[in-house]
């Protein structure tokens, strides 16, 4: 076949910057010739129109909009409750940072639209626990997931911020997307959560999987997230085909949109 002629199609710069504090990014500036960029692992790459490219070292303190992520805590004020979350970007990377969909989550869930006294929940990604937290001082019996690498310091968050009456309502577990699920209890929860894990086009197979799994036609899923990229919209039509999705939430200042989804019914046997 051919090489050299074919025209791909470019992938968006992604707007999160990867875990090592020394990686290079590539700034483009201008339009004009298409040229293909250096192929350092580190640099955004795949990306048309190039005329002038910089790189540079990223430093936390170099990009404000990413100095916040860089703070050993971050707090907030949710059900009555001042919550000092911890991060760690340094060693877990965008794991062990708020993202403003987390926040935009836990805002939707404090108007009470959705009841969670008294229901079981399970949060998925749930990186600082800040969205699980919540939840269960709302009076839900919340898990929160996430892999393995980032559970201690997801359970750190817990014990700092679920009062004693109520540690027996809040755990963390271990949960791969779409591997070993039937360590949980198949459709066995009232209110699945995810706050920005739709992202990685790879992933999307696994999440609805796991989404199947965890929910019955009576649970409620809610997943806030940004609508960034042509692939974001593929999810939302993904998740159509198997759970009927309304908007229920769009924050314009920070630009993150609320799903709702319930499976589908069944079809009766004719």
């Amino acid at each position: 076949m051919a090489t050299g002629s074919a025209q791909r199609k470019p992938r968006p710069v992604p707007d999160w910057i990867p875990l090592s504090q020394s990686i290079t990014i590539a700034i483009c500036i201008g339009g004009g010739g298409h040229q293909s960029p250096m192929r350092n692992p580190h640099c955004v790459h795949d990306i048309q129109d190039w005329n002038i490219m910089a790189l540079l070292p990223y430093d936390g303190a170099m990009i404000p909009g990413l100095r916040k992520f860089h703070e050993p805590s971050a707090t907030f004020h949710y059900a009555k409750r001042d919550i000092v979350i911890r991060q760690n970007w340094n060693q877990l990377g965008v794991a062990a940072v708020v993202w403003d969909a987390a926040i935009v989550l836990c805002t939707y869930l404090e108007l009470g639209t959705i009841q969670l006294q008294d229901r079981t929940v399970i949060e998925l990604g749930a990186g600082t626990g800040l969205v699980g937290i919540v939840a269960a001082l709302l009076g839900a019996d919340v898990t929160v997931t996430d892999r393995e690498v980032a559970l201690q310091f997801l359970e750190s968050n817990l014990q700092e911020n679920i009062p004693p009456d109520l540690r027996t309502k809040a755990r963390a577990r271990e949960l791969n997307w779409g591997v070993n699920l039937d360590q949980f209890d198949p459709g066995s929860y009232d209110v699945v959560l995810g706050a920005d894990v739709v992202y990685l086009e790879e992933a999307f197979p696994a999440l609805l999987e796991t989404l199947e799994y965890l929910s019955s036609e009576e649970t409620t899923i809610l997943l806030s997230c940004r609508i960034r990229y042509e692939r974001d919209q593929n999810f939302l039509q993904m998740l159509g085909s198997r759970f009927v999705v309304e908007k229920v939430h769009y924050d314009t200042e920070k630009d993150v949109h609320v799903y709702k989804a319930q499976k589908r019914m069944a079809k009766e046997d004719l």
